[in-house]
């Protein structure tokens, strides 16, 4: 199996703005380390606060640890699936489609060959070419979530379960997260339902306080932390 992101010895921490309990820094990430291999789907665990968010933020670029390293594959593209970007309020719908493309690597020409599957998956209609500070947060998510699925990285990255917009977009977004799980991409599934985990995943990662409990097949993973947490 070909490595497309590598981790050694990683950590991170950040100082607080107030003390909590005493503390001055906060270290949601403390010594972890694992191989992502190409074409596969890592599925994360870990109760809430113990570090499962933090890890895609590294693995995305938006956060750079303090020590340790992570290695990238030359020439990668990684994306967040998000539901709300970080949208240029002033500019309409389309016109951020363009501007979140382009910022993930794609050339101008090849944003707009993709740009109408992007508007019908959205289902924004007119909409789409009105200011996105005009949208509902339903609205948002939508574009965000359209933008997200419809320009495949070589790594994508989802985090907890989604709520997007009317119910039958919901039912087309999961038929969509399914679909990319279980294709040829690169996937790392942050997820609090085991059956997703164990249906999806050809991994899994446990964390638990900021490392690594546990790492390897669903079934050698969630009996385990079933048995940990009494399920």
């Amino acid at each position: 199996m070909k490595e497309i992101i590598k981790l050694t010895n990683v950590g991170l921490s950040y100082k607080l703005k107030n003390k909590v309990n005493g503390k001055k820094h906060h270290n949601p990430i403390k010594d972890i380390g694992f191989t992502l291999y190409e074409g596969e789907t890592l599925g994360v665990l870990g109760k809430n606060g113990t570090g499962k968010s933090s890890l895609l933020k590294l693995l995305s670029g938006v956060l750079k640890p303090n020590k340790g390293k992570i290695e990238f594959r030359k020439g990668i593209s990684i994306r967040m699936l998000s539901l709300q970007l970080g949208f240029d309020q002033n500019l309409s719908g389309y016109d951020n489609i363009l501007l979140s493309s382009m910022l993930s690597g794609f050339s101008l020409r090849e944003t707009k060959s993709m740009i109408q599957d992007i508007i019908e998956y959205s289902e924004l209609g007119d909409f789409i070419y009105q200011p996105v500070k005009s949208y509902s947060s339903g609205m948002k998510s939508k574009l965000g979530f359209s933008i997200s699925v419809n320009i495949s990285p070589d790594v994508l990255l989802i985090d907890e379960a989604l709520s997007v917009g009317d119910l039958a977009f919901k039912k087309k977004a999961e038929a969509t997260i399914v679909e990319k799980v279980t294709g040829d991409q690169t996937v790392v599934f942050v997820s609090h339902s085991l059956a997703q985990v164990k249906r999806l995943c050809d991994r899994v990662l446990w964390m638990d306080d900021g490392i690594i409990r546990m790492i390897g097949t669903p079934e050698e993973v969630i009996p385990e932390y079933e048995k940990h947490f009494g399920k």
